[in-house]
């Protein structure tokens, strides 16, 4: 077995490790992707604890910077997946280190969660509701957003380079 990845190799995420012909898969260099999507979460969890500290929520109310992460994060994820697999073929780690890892740290559904649940007294449940609905609705916006911005881009690009 090659002991490095190459662009063409699949990694299943639902290994069963109980199955020795699946077991196999792991043995190919997953130490550098678990390495890189550990130093990539590292990086993105420090910026969002930094945009925490610059961005602080008051008690009761929206939590902004969560918010900013979680929608800028999408934004991101959606111009890094488009931008590997639709425009230029990537190095097999920086979709682990960018996305899973950098993006991955950076978003924060646990926060989102516990910021959710914190906002349920009687007198911010309506902040509540707007940051869970806010939050879903700028996500997946940002996404989609992302996506055609960055084809179009692309497209642009394209044409005029091969035009003279």
């Amino acid at each position: 077995m090659p002991s490095e990845l190459t662009v063409h190799d699949a990694i299943d995420p639902d290994v069963d490790i109980r199955a020795p012909e699946q077991r196999r898969e792991l043995s190919r260099s997953h130490g550098a992707i678990l390495a890189v999507i550990s130093l990539g979460g590292g990086i993105g969890a420090l910026a969002r604890y930094t945009l925490a500290q610059l961005w602080p929520t008051a008690p009761g109310g929206f939590p902004w910077a969560t918010f900013a992460a979680n929608v800028l994060g999408c934004f991101l994820i959606g111009v890094l997946m488009v931008a590997i697999t639709e425009i230029r073929p990537a190095h097999p780690l920086l979709r682990p280190f960018l996305g899973v890892g950098v993006l991955g740290g950076f978003t924060t559904f646990s926060t989102y969660a516990d910021d959710t649940r914190a906002l349920l007294t009687p007198e911010t449940v309506p902040t509540a509701i707007a940051y869970l609905a806010l939050t879903l609705l700028c996500a997946l916006a940002a996404t989609a957003t992302a996506v055609a911005l960055t084809r179009r881009a692309h497209r642009i690009t394209r044409r005029r380079q091969v035009t003279p």
